[in-house]
């Protein structure tokens, strides 16, 4: 018979599925919801298991106390890891570092001036007045 035709497709051999690794993780705590405070990482072991990490929450990070924007240049940190970091990590090197912005910083300043300079036209008036 004729090799190159195909076989009737009641003919054909079933297809094979290869079932892929087991991905699955449980969580290995008794919390077992998915909310924001459980958090997790699988993690490959070297013996070819897969973990879950637990992962712990991000910080905010410090933010101004007039503008609310995220500080630059300090490190976002719970407030209880700020006892183990250098002081240049938790500042700036500026009047206001640590708590104030560079905007509200200079909005200060120029708010000041302005005042001052209000001041001294005030006065030279009420001389020009006498």
């Amino acid at each position: 018979h004729d090799s190159s035709r195909e076989a009737p497709y009641f003919a054909k051999a079933p297809p094979v599925f290869i079932m892929g690794k087991d991905l699955r993780a449980i969580f290995s705590r008794r919390h077992s919801y998915a909310t924001k405070s459980n958090k997790t990482l699988k993690v490959k072991t070297p013996g070819g298991s897969l973990v879950l990490h637990q992962l712990k929450k991000r910080s905010k990070g410090p933010r101004c106390g007039e503008t609310g924007m995220t500080l630059h240049g300090i490190k976002k940190l719970k407030m209880k890891a700020y006892k183990n970091v250098h002081k240049r990590e938790k500042t700036v090197k500026r009047a206001y570092g640590g708590s104030l912005c560079g905007k509200a910083v200079r909005d200060r300043i120029l708010r000041a001036f302005l005042i001052e300079e209000q001041k001294i036209v005030k006065k030279i008036e009420s001389e020009k007045k006498k």
